[in-house]
């Protein structure tokens, strides 16, 4: 994982109770039964031929099954996550309707040693959260884009 890199884009809106921001919760036997640290910026990796603009709405189209919102984006920078994976992220004030996310597979050895394949959601779902809240149960690695986005938002 080390040096690899990631891009994403955090969705947010402006609510009569203030900003919220859109997380996905990881797919996988891994992060079933967690919530703290196991909601993250939709996001993936790309390599060095690929800019990081291009792989985050690639990625947002992959992991959500929709198109990536149009709207300016807000340069979040970059944040090393503890893995050592360095992810990129831009914000983009959009409404998403969590419901309509159709998200994509990875597949992977299940349980480990059984030899069986299993498929499993990238993200197993999405929703709305407001800053406390986001800051509880955001990968530690990504609360560098929250405070970043706050520092953006009136």
């Amino acid at each position: 994982m080390k040096g690899t890199r990631s891009a994403g884009l955090l969705l947010f809106r402006r609510t009569g109770n203030g900003t919220e921001v859109l997380l996905g919760h990881m797919g996988g036997p891994y992060f079933a039964r967690r919530d703290a640290g196991a909601w993250t910026v939709p996001k993936g990796e790309y390599g060095p031929g690929e800019p990081a603009w291009e792989a985050a709405r690639r990625e947002f189209r992959e992991e959500l099954g929709l198109p990536p919102p149009d709207g300016r984006a807000v340069a979040l920078g970059e944040a090393r996550q503890a893995n050592g994976k360095i992810v990129t992220v831009w914000a983009i004030e959009a409404d998403l309707d969590p419901a309509s996310i159709r998200p994509g597979t990875f597949r992977m050895e299940w349980p480990p040693g059984s030899g069986r394949v299993q498929e499993f959601p990238e993200l197993d779902r999405v929703a709305w959260f407001g800053p406390d809240r986001a800051r509880e149960v955001i990968v530690k690695g990504q609360t560098a884009f929250l405070d970043r986005l706050a520092e953006h938002s009136p």
